[in-house]
């Protein structure tokens, strides 16, 4: 099931290069990950300014005074601007469309110049002003996609909204999108930002979203893709994973073991993604009945777990009391 995948997912960034999130270059998170949003169809200006309609509180037809003038003193002064500020009863409510437009606040400090270089020469195409605006947005979602996934993806659409055809962007609302948990709007960004710029590093997450989505045969197609042959390693683990996840929602317990026996389960590296590659195993050999086995693994899984990105200690030591080690 797509909400029992743990240790299953591919991470958001693959293919070994920087993350397409659009994160600071401090390495703070910034999805993969992000480059963002969905575009909203509204028109607005640079400075998020939606604010539209309403007439000024003091009616200016028939020689009315304005709400601000001077009264008791003979006469009134002429108005000034200041006197047309329109009480908050008269905002025009936001549309849905302007709210996804203007997206999250963004913090003052955040000024856009934390953007990857790499990431940020893909904006130079835009106005100045532009650039910036989303340039703010993809820092900001980079910066709040572990811990608050869903405002980073409405930080993406705001990005996206502004730059609908830049790849980068697309990229980054994809990414924002699957850590979400939105995985018809992750998939249906990354095929976007795939068809602008060839880029085949997505398609672990695009596979990944199949299976959320209860299509693990479309996962299985994407798992054999030309593509994957020229993978670096981190990538083609996470393929990997996906491909025996995929094989396990389909109920090929054996399958999905076989397929994670031909990958390098026994580096002596100790990367994030041997890590997983050895959690995946221990988790379907366990799920397969192989419960000896499956405790060796979760130990060798703990072995290689320096940073504890997964639960393998503790379920080692389940395993340990339900056998009597």
């Amino acid at each position: 099931m797509a909400e029992d995948r743990r240790g299953q997912r591919p991470a958001r960034s693959t293919g070994g290069g920087r993350p397409s999130s659009g994160k600071p270059s401090s390495g703070k998170p910034a999805s993969g990950g992000s480059s963002s949003g969905r575009p909203a169809g509204g028109r607005a200006s640079a400075s998020g300014d939606r604010r539209t309609g309403g007439k000024p509180t003091g009616d200016r037809r028939g020689g009315g005074k304005p709400s601000g003038s001077r009264q008791g003193s003979g006469q009134g002064r002429p108005a000034r601007a200041g006197d047309w500020k329109r009480s908050s009863d008269d905002q025009t409510p936001r549309t849905q469309e302007q709210s996804l437009y203007d997206g999250p606040d963004l913090p003052p400090e955040i000024t856009g110049e934390e953007l990857d270089r790499a990431i940020g020469a893909q904006l130079k195409g835009l106005p100045e002003k532009l650039a910036n605006r989303v340039a703010r947005h993809m820092v900001a979602a980079g910066l709040l996609v572990d811990e608050d996934p869903e405002t980073a993806y409405q930080h993406t659409l705001a990005a996206r909204a502004r730059a609908p055809r830049l790849a980068v962007v697309r990229e980054a609302a994809g990414e924002a999108a699957y850590a979400a948990g939105r995985y018809a709007e992750a998939l249906a960004e990354l095929r976007a930002a795939k068809r602008m710029n060839g880029a085949t590093a997505y398609l672990p997450i695009m596979a990944d979203c199949h299976r959320a989505l209860g299509n693990p045969e479309q996962a299985l197609k994407l798992a054999k893709s030309p593509s994957v042959a020229n993978f670096v390693p981190e990538a083609k683990a996470e393929m990997t994973i996906v491909e025996a996840g995929a094989r396990r929602d389909m109920g090929q317990l054996d399958a999905a073991l076989r397929t994670l026996e031909l990958a390098p389960l026994t580096s002596k590296s100790r990367a994030p993604w041997v890590t997983r590659l050895r959690y995946a195993y221990a988790d379907i050999l366990e799920a397969a009945g192989r419960e000896t086995d499956a405790l060796t693994w979760f130990h060798r899984t703990h072995a290689v777990d320096s940073d504890e990105m997964t639960d393998a200690a503790e379920r080692a030591e389940a395993l340990e009391k339900r056998l009597g080690v």
